[in-house]
């Protein structure tokens, strides 16, 4: 189509374009997460038990380091191609993916996966900015953001359904038809780029940056895992991932056209939002990991009926974004939103610090809705406060910054609460031994499933369930004080009037430090 203004969308093409983008940022949110409940098929057919981890880790890598990179590229030649890329890289990776013969392949095919996952998530997050203004986001932002977290949610949900009903492999062929149709209409709707310039790629940067955090997720991944924490392995893991990240810094200073401008950090709400959002991914990614094992170990349901259980939060988030998104576009001010919805998400994480073996799926799911409630008040709207406070040049490199922090977090959480878990187990099961007097042998952790749990004799079922469901309640209470660092960290966001243009004018937004508004 003719190059046009961004910005200047009818609302007839600009829906088409919104339903693309959010189409896009659904398949990828939701294949972070979607082969969880499947991956004991996966592994029985391809016979990989060993390389497990690695399904998981590939995707979450590759989508991590390459969000810098998707961000950068649209910033200097335009979102349009980029996101179309990122399309196709993403389904020619699905489709490898469901072909997959063995485990090696498919951990290669999902690392395809995620690196065109990676830019579907930041390329919809920034075209956003590119087509409706800070002041009118808000009621889009927040349908984007109650997506990512409904396919969070829905992740195990839908995995669970397709491996017991279908095939493990159209957990990836299901991608196919959605992403041909966000293919289609992106090409069709979506403005080509303005007027194109010569650039300098940061070449020195891009490979950095990627060795820097491949190292770091693969610490925090495969740490205490694969391998211990304190075995060479770990130790290399983490000085190499401190090292680069220090090289990454000083060459950063020094490129013409750095991949992640160090300005942004010298902006106060880039770098606030960027904490804010690193520790609600370190708490929000760590709670949810053992929801599932809860409801499936403790409680006995399938894998389907878990993602099922999982409703309660996705309904408080989906609610919450979209709420706080039109109350934004009425002019409320953004600065609230994040202090109380991270004060309500740590109330929730304490909630869920008090469940047990005998807590009713009903209060379990009171509590996982006041947490998705915290969850959907902060999410998006701290990405709509940076696109609002940074130079609209810097918009996709400041977008893929706050999704970088926020999965990084997420990363050290998931890592930081299994470390937690694996070692509060064996002290659960102790107590609980000496507290019922047990003399039998217990099967080992490796062998817990929840079919094979539910067949033990009831004195050995009463003391696992209740050491799982103590570790796993031990875990959201230490998960507290990550909760109120968070908002500590929300009151240092600024309050930076949301521009009602496109692009900046003199009496809007100060640009260059984002002062907030006396």
């Amino acid at each position: 189509m003719p190059t046009r203004a961004l910005g200047t969308l009818p609302k007839r093409e600009l829906y088409f374009v919104l339903s693309a983008l959010m189409l896009g940022m659904l398949l990828a949110a939701l294949d972070a997460t979607i082969v969880s409940t499947a991956l004991p098929t996966i592994v029985g057919e391809l016979h990989g038990a060993n390389h497990l981890s690695w399904v998981v880790v590939a995707y979450l890598l590759a989508s991590t380091v390459s969000t810098p990179l998707w961000g950068k590229l649209g910033d200097l030649y335009g979102r349009k191609i980029f996101f179309i890329w990122a399309i196709i890289i993403f389904l020619v990776g699905s489709m490898l993916c469901g072909f997959a013969q063995n485990m090696l392949e498919l951990i290669l095919f999902r690392a395809i996966q995620g690196l065109g996952g990676g830019g579907l998530m930041v390329g919809a997050q920034a075209v956003i900015a590119d087509v409706v203004p800070p002041r009118e986001r808000g009621k889009y932002s927040g349908l984007f953001g109650a997506v990512f977290g409904a396919a969070t949610v829905l992740g195990p949900l839908l995995g669970g359904f397709i491996v017991e009903y279908w095939s493990w492999r159209w957990i990836f062929f299901v991608n196919v038809p959605f992403g041909i149709i966000a293919l289609l209409v992106t090409a069709a709707a979506l403005p080509n780029a303005g007027e194109r310039r010569p650039h300098v790629i940061d070449y020195a940067g891009i490979i950095t940056l990627t060795l820097a955090a491949s190292a770091l997720i693969l610490f925090t991944s495969l740490g205490g895992s694969s391998f211990a924490w304190m075995s060479g392995k770990s130790i290399g893991l983490l000085g190499g991932g401190l090292i680069l990240t220090a090289a990454f810094i000083m060459i950063e200073r020094r490129s013409r056209e750095p991949v992640l401008p160090p300005s942004l950090f010298a902006n106060r709400v880039f770098s606030s939002a960027s904490a804010i959002g690193f520790v609600v991914g370190f708490a929000m990614f760590g709670a949810m990991t053992f929801l599932p094992l809860y409801f499936q170990d403790v409680h006995g349901a399938s894998p389907t009926n878990s993602g099922l259980r999982l409703l309660p939060m996705m309904v408080g988030l989906f609610s919450a974004s979209i709420i706080t998104g039109q109350l934004v576009v009425r002019g409320w001010r953004y600065r609230p939103f994040p202090i109380a919805g991270t004060a309500v998400m740590t109330i929730g994480i304490g909630l869920l610090g008090t469940i047990g073996v005998t807590t009713s799926t009903f209060v379990t799911g009171a509590y996982m809705l006041i947490l998705g409630v915290g969850i959907g008040l902060v999410m998006q709207i701290l990405i709509t406060a940076v696109q609002n406070a940074v130079n609209p040049a810097d918009v996709g490199a400041a977008t893929a910054g706050s999704n970088f922090f926020r999965s990084i977090g997420g990363s050290f959480g998931t890592a930081v609460f299994g470390a937690i878990f694996s070692n509060e187990l064996p002290h659960q099961l102790a107590a609980g031994i000496k507290a019922t007097h047990y003399t039998g042998t217990l099967p080992s952790a490796s062998q817990w499933t929840p079919t094979k749990l539910h067949t033990l004799p009831a004195n050995a079922l009463y003391v696992i369930i209740h050491a799982i469901s103590s570790s796993i309640s031990h875990i959201y209470l230490l998960a507290i004080p990550v909760g109120v660092v968070a908002v500590l960290l929300s009151l240092t966001l600024p309050e930076v009037k949301l521009r009602t243009s496109l692009h900046p004018v003199a009496d809007e937004v100060p640009l260059s430090n984002a002062d907030p508004m006396l």
